[in-house]
């Protein structure tokens, strides 16, 4: 069956959220919001492309930074309105420069960092 961005569930802002997966080891990178555009424009050139809600304007990951996100795989939820992009991931994936950016846990009431920022 061909897919076409026609049948995902966007919010009414026309955004989709995406969960960045590093596609060897599993960890959870990050999450980010696509349109229908950026879906398209992911899935044509390999690089993964999110929509930026506070600059209005397409984010093509690692572009200024060089933490660029290779597509692997990009997978659909049963609701299909949620995404899961399966990376290779060059460098950290947040812009805190850590390799996650779920690097906070709440453990008995307070907030824990997991790991430091990449030097």
């Amino acid at each position: 069956m061909a897919f076409s961005t026609d049948s995902l569930t966007f919010t009414a802002d026309g955004l989709i959220p995406a969960i960045a997966q590093d596609a060897a080891s599993g960890e959870i990178l990050m999450m980010a919001w696509m349109n229908a555009e950026s879906v398209e424009r992911t899935l044509e050139t390999g690089r993964v492309t999110y929509w930026s809600r506070s600059r209005q304007a397409f984010w093509v990951k690692g572009e200024s930074s060089g933490h660029v996100q290779e597509l692997v795989d990009l997978r659909v939820d049963c609701d299909r309105d949620c995404l899961l992009v399966l990376v290779r991931q060059t460098g950290p994936a947040c812009h805190t420069n850590r390799r996650s950016c779920f690097y906070t846990a709440i453990r008995d009431g307070q907030e824990v960092e997991l790991m430091e920022p990449e030097v």
